[in-house]
């Protein structure tokens, strides 16, 4: 292995700062896709560069050029873009396959059914994290996620939980990042950390209540994934009217665990799909399942030790 491929396994948490051999125009041209959150959404170049904080002379560019890739859509009448036919290509693609998708989705409805609040299984993408998959119970009110939601790290208990299972140097160079590319978001990370730590290592799960909305109280818990060599996370989301704190530790902690255990079991053998969390047998080292390479990467062994203690204590 190269030394560039190297640094990007030990780069697994997506963190690109202070990495000399990033390509800007590539890393901003991305940028520009992840102002559009919908297939429906339409932006103009001045939307985009307030969106991003990319000078317009250089989102024009960069709009002009994904246009003629098909990754974007220049509409006349409106004078604005829309996300291109190749990029839902691309994203089809990427889902072909995934046959462990609605088996996760049943069961996160499952757990919905039981807690009235949004269950959502979520995936890291820069600063935020975006649902995977969903599910919330009919009667929900006050909770709006959806599939392909984003929601800054900061503003979850998914986002905490995620920066609390780096390791200290990784989340480091993650907060250092984030900084500076989102400033307003540092400060709330940064203050919660060492609580979020400890409460991942001594309970298995991180809480954090009104991080998103002074309404909204969260419980997470992170995941290892050896496919995407990252931290996933499953989460839930209730009403602090309905859940103060003390409930979401009591009541709905519990149900979180067994949740993360039952997506373990779906995903445990699976060669292809969602993402491999937990993909190796008990005991066995995640980076070595399934054929996959060892890799140096963040030990995801203390946060999930608790809740294996209390289960065989069980």
């Amino acid at each position: 292995m190269g030394r560039r491929s190297e640094r990007l396994c030990r780069k697994g948490h997506g963190d690109i700062g202070g990495e000399g051999d990033v390509i800007q125009v590539v890393s901003r041209a991305f940028d520009v896709l992840r102002c559009f959150e919908g297939a429906d959404t339409r932006l103009g170049n001045l939307e985009i560069s307030n969106r991003c904080g990319l000078p317009r002379s250089t989102v024009s560019r960069l709009t002009h050029t994904l246009t003629r890739m098909g990754q974007l859509v220049y509409l006349p009448r409106d004078q604005k873009y829309r996300i291109g036919p190749s990029a839902v290509a691309m994203s089809t693609a990427m889902m072909r396959g995934l046959q462990l998708r609605n088996l996760i989705r049943a069961r996160l409805q499952d757990v919905a059914e039981q807690v009235p609040g949004t269950v959502g299984f979520l995936i890291p993408d820069r600063f935020h994290l975006v649902y995977f998959e969903y599910a919330r119970a009919p009667q929900t009110v006050g909770l709006h996620s959806t599939t392909g939601s984003r929601i800054a790290m900061a503003h979850s208990a998914g986002g905490h939980a995620y920066l609390a299972a780096l390791e200290p140097e990784a989340a480091n160079a993650f907060l250092a990042e984030i900084e500076r590319e989102e400033p307003e978001q540092a400060p709330v990370l940064r203050e919660r950390l060492e609580a979020s730590r400890k409460m991942l290592q001594e309970r298995g799960y991180v809480v954090s209540c009104g991080a998103f909305n002074p309404h909204v109280n969260g419980i997470a818990v992170p995941m290892w994934s050896p496919q995407y060599q990252t931290y996933v996370v499953v989460s839930i989301g209730l009403l602090a009217a309905m859940y103060d704190e003390q409930r979401l530790h009591d009541e709905v902690a519990p149900v979180l665990l067994r949740l993360k255990d039952t997506i373990d079991a779906l995903v445990q053998n699976a060669e292809s799909g969602l993402v491999a969390v937990g993909g190796a047998k008990r005991g066995a080292r995640p980076d070595t399942a399934k054929g996959l390479s060892p890799v140096r990467r963040p030990a995801p062994a203390h946060p999930l030790a608790a809740s294996d203690l209390r289960r065989r204590q069980g």
